[in-house]
């Protein structure tokens, strides 16, 4: 039975976030970097994925596929027969129809309480959505994909950070950054939503996400529900969207984020851990 904070997020993908806006992208997308000076980066990024699955087979289970709404979310299932797409919103799996058609096999569902039998998928794959779970349906959700996947086969979860070390000391530099930007475009007559006068918000309450996400928490808690199954953490993308829309801008922009990527390549284990958001590797033995 679903809880109710889930309930929350069905009707919020199915009535608001997986609806196509006038600009032809989903209301979703604007909690990404869409700028041009981001794009090359951003694609990279998505793109990591995508060689943890060269090996193929019958099936790829994506859990919480969403509309599988960027084109290099598409290369992951390249080599697959079908893609079991399943998502808790309805409306994300129409989208999703119409983009993959007779590939997709297409599931409402809750990524904590896999409707599948054991051993059924040569792959898995979950981008941004173990984040809408309780701590504890998270590890539940670990133990579905690990149950679900046949012997010798990978899953790829790319998830937030509850805190990012690297975006924590970024923060004061962030804040000068925004205020500048503030700045300038009050000078060139234009408003930003930033320089809008911010309402004083109430606290929320934390409840059920008070304990914080983070690779220690991977480290102790998959152990117990993967079976003999090897976790590895790597980097998907070590920097926020915040960060990216403080920071970087034209003319440089590009370079400092072909940089960026440079080093993540180089040190994929440091920024998996340090950075926002890790890729973390479940190879399954038996």
């Amino acid at each position: 039975m679903m809880t109710e904070n889930k309930s929350g997020v069905r009707q919020f993908y199915d009535e608001i976030g997986w609806k196509l806006e006038t600009d032809g992208f989903y209301q979703n997308a604007r909690y990404e970097d869409l700028r041009p000076v981001s794009a090359e980066y951003i694609r990279r990024c998505h793109l990591r994925v995508t060689p943890y699955f060269q090996k193929g087979g019958s099936l790829v289970l994506d859990a919480g596929s969403g509309p599988i709404q960027y084109p290099e979310y598409l290369t992951y299932s390249e080599k697959f027969d079908h893609r079991v797409c399943l998502d808790i919103s309805i409306t994300a799996l129409r989208e999703a129809r119409m983009r993959i058609g007779d590939h997709g096999l297409f599931v409402v569902g809750d990524a904590a309480n896999l409707p599948f039998a054991d051993g059924v998928f040569d792959g898995a794959v979950s981008l941004h959505t173990f984040h809408h779970l309780p701590l504890a349906d998270q590890k539940s959700a670990w133990g579905e994909i690990a149950r679900t996947l046949k012997p010798q086969s990978t899953a790829v979860v790319v998830n937030g950070w509850t805190e990012s070390e690297m975006m924590k000391r970024w923060y004061g530099v962030m804040r000068i950054a925004e205020k500048f930007g503030i700045f300038v475009a009050r000078l060139r007559g234009k408003q930003t939503k930033a320089a809008q006068p911010k309402k004083k918000q109430e606290a929320v309450p934390t409840g059920t996400f008070v304990q914080k996400l983070d690779a220690d928490w991977i480290r102790s808690e998959l152990p117990t529900v993967i079976g003999d199954g090897v976790v590895e953490i790597r980097c998907w993308r070590s920097v926020s969207v915040r960060w990216l829309r403080a920071l970087i801008h034209a003319p440089y922009g590009k370079a400092a984020l072909r940089w960026l990527f440079s080093r993540e390549e180089k040190q994929p284990e440091y920024y998996g851990e340090h950075g926002q958001y890790p890729m973390i590797i479940l190879t399954k033995k038996s």
